[in-house]
């Protein structure tokens, strides 16, 4: 079938994580189920763009932002060149089908001081789970970490000789990233703790008995730290992500350091983060000066 096929293309030629894989998995099946049901049991070969597109009014008439109809378009976009490159198809009704306009979203941060609150050891209990939690929200915010490359860490990643982690990204690419002394001090007091508790895993986070915690449970422990800070709108680990990169750009790091720490794989995805930046000033400045 040609949908498992592109699944088993993503999973081992593109080499998504496996979160990616699950949302691209349901929003075909999402189009699936609707063209089924308004158009009967009809060949792939037979779906058109004025399929598409009646789509797309569905979805925005159920009430899904822009964003998610776009998400879902861009699955269809590379089920598509999937499709062509297979050779199941001549043309891609893709090419007919325009996505809704997005305004543009700034990326969700923690402010600096709320970091070092956050990141405080008050916040944190003396057990296992407190110095594993506490170690992990400093990798996030410390290396600007994707929750798929946080999950993926092992011990042998981190070179504290170096100061350095290797980090696998997306499509299996591999950067690495510099860490400071207080990141290393935190790292060798929990791999001693580890040690004691006759923890043995080739993973970094991992459960008291040494199982590997999956994304979901890495999701929500970030989640449940990041309630603690007050009006803060999002509560992923992307958000520690989002602050490691803006902090930078505050600071005046320059885009293409930024861009390679993160590793994105063009600077267009980067600049959104001197956007954070312009947004901070124009903030300062129309509360600091006497005639805005």
């Amino acid at each position: 079938m040609l949908r498992d096929q592109f699944i088993e293309y993503l999973l081992v030629e593109r080499r998504y994580a496996q979160h990616t894989i699950t949302a691209y998995k349901s929003d075909l099946e999402q189009f699936f189920i609707y063209i089924n049901q308004c158009y009967g049991e009809i060949e792939l070969m037979e779906i058109n763009h004025q399929h598409i597109r009646s789509w797309v009014v569905e979805l925005v008439s159920s009430n899904h932002t822009n964003r998610s109809v776009n998400r879902k378009l861009s699955t269809l976009k590379s089920f598509y060149k999937f499709l062509l490159r297979e050779n199941a198809l001549s043309e891609n009704p893709m090419d007919k089908v325009t996505a809704p306009k997005m305004s543009k979203r700034l990326p969700v941060y923690v402010e600096e001081r709320q970091i070092e609150a956050l990141l405080d050891a008050a916040f944190f209990d003396e057990s296992f789970e407190g110095a594993r939690d506490r170690l992990m929200l400093e990798v996030l915010y410390s290396c600007g970490l994707r929750r798929s490359e946080l999950n993926k860490l092992t011990w042998q990643t981190i070179d504290l000789h170096l100061k350095q982690i290797k980090v696998l990204g997306k499509g299996g690419k591999e950067r690495i990233i510099p860490i400071d002394e207080r990141l290393i001090s935190r790292v060798n007091s929990f791999q001693s703790l580890c040690k004691t508790m006759d923890i043995q895993s080739p993973f970094l986070f991992t459960t008291r008995v040494g199982d590997i915690l999956n994304e979901k449970a890495l999701y929500s422990i970030v989640k449940h730290y990041l309630s603690r800070i007050p009006g803060l709108e999002k509560k992923s680990p992307h958000v520690l992500r989002h602050s490691f990169a803006t902090h930078l750009s505050n600071h005046g790091a320059d885009l293409n350091a930024i861009k390679e720490l993160l590793g994105h794989s063009n600077l267009a995805a980067t600049q959104v983060y001197t956007h954070n930046s312009i947004e901070k000033l124009k903030k300062t400045f129309k509360q600091a000066h006497p005639r805005s």
